[in-house]
Parts: structure tokens; sequence; C-alpha cells
């Protein structure tokens, strides 16, 4: 029986990392630097002036802190996380495709609604470790967030693939923390508002669940 077991969900997930690693890492790199550009193209060049999103009561309990930085610029480093632990290449096209339709149909609608977040009473000059963050993203492209759908999406992702390889529940508890900080981290830095995290729960998880249940119909007995 012992020769037909699993091997132990480090060692799986460690072979996984190993599959395909140079084309998981330079697609990962490619698929950032087109992201950016379009995202910064539609942020400076939108159809019409941007509206303003309106704060709603919970917004009330998310006071700003530049402690939420960290975890903010930590989405590049999550996101990153999915693709690599995926085991074959057919479930990683099913990823990447997905994946660039929630960000083409996220533009889309940054392009054609424009939105920005409300002024913030705040004085940026006293928060410099702020400062990469505010020059280069103005707060526009603000709902939904599409820093909340990536973590939403990669955050779905990453949890079947720690079911798939039988990874204990503090690692899969400990994935959704992290998830939730970036989503808090939003708000706390002052880049969206609660219902641009709203929208952006709302596409990352729709465009998730498609998702896996397309690698699972396309990939037939393949783990995800």
């Amino acid at each position: 029986m012992h020769l037909f077991s699993k091997p132990h969900w480090f060692r799986q997930i460690a072979s996984r990392i190993a599959i395909l690693w140079p084309f998981k890492a330079v697609g990962t790199m490619l698929f950032m630097g087109l992201f950016f550009w379009g995202y910064f193209g539609v942020l400076r060049h939108p159809l019409f002036p941007p509206t303003v999103m309106p704060l709603i009561g919970p917004d009330a309990w998310f006071p700003f802190t530049p402690l939420a930085l960290p975890a903010y610029v930590s989405l590049w480093v999550y996101a990153s996380l999915a693709p690599a632990l995926l085991a074959n290449f057919r479930t990683l096209a099913v990823f990447s495709v997905w994946m660039g339709g929630l960000c083409v149909l996220s533009l889309g609608i940054f392009w054609l609604f424009p939105t920005a977040v409300p002024p913030a009473d705040i004085d940026w000059s006293r928060y410099p470790q702020m400062a990469i963050i505010k020059d280069a993203d103005s707060g526009g492209n603000a709902c939904p967030s599409l820093h909340v759908a990536a973590a939403v999406f990669s955050a779905l992702w990453l949890d079947r693939a720690f079911r798939s390889v039988g990874a204990p529940l503090v690692l899969r508890s400990l994935s959704a923390l992290v998830c939730l900080a970036i989503l808090w981290s939003t708000v706390a830095t002052r880049q969206h508002v609660v219902l641009d995290v709203l929208a952006g729960t709302l596409v990352g998880t729709a465009f998730a669940v498609l998702s896996l249940r397309h690698a699972r119909a396309f990939g037939g007995s393949q783990e995800i």
C-alpha cells in the first residue's frame, strides 16, 4: 500500500515548483510587465473623466496606517505562488487565460467607466515610504479593485493546489490570512474604498470559480 501512497505534501510542493520553472518564471515576469503597461496606460488615458467613488459606513472601520504597505505590495509575490504550484502545462494554460481575462475585463471597465478614490485628508510628505505608490498610482482605476480581484483569484487557486497535495489546514489558513491582509491593506493605504474591495472580491471569486471548473474539465484526471 505504501508504494502507491503520495509523497509528503512538502515534497509534492517542491516537485511542483520544479515543474516548468523556467517557463513559469519568464511567463510570470512577462505577464506582469504587460499588465503594468496596460494598467498605467488606462490610468493615464481614460475615456472619460473619473467618477469619485463614495465612502460608506465600513470605510471608517479601517483607519489609514503606513504599516499596511508591506501587505499591499506583497500581492506581487502572493499572485506568483499559484502558477508556481501548478502541476502541469494544461492547468497553467487555463490559469493564465483566466487571469488574463480578469485583467482585460477590469482594464476595460477602468477605461470605459473610470473611477477614482476620494482625496484623503493626509499629509503624504509625512509618510515617505508611501511616496512611490502614491506617485505611480494616483488613486485611479479604483472599482473594481484589481489588486483585490487578483488576490482573491490567487487565494482560491492556491487553496485548490494545497488541497491537491494534502497540505495541512494551517498552511491553507495562512494563505487565506495573507489574502485578507492584502484586502485590508488596499483600504488602509487609502488606495481603495470598501466598495472597490467588494467589487474586486466579486470579480475575483467569479473568475476563480469558473476557471477552476474549466481546469477540472480540461485537465481530465490531471491534478490542479
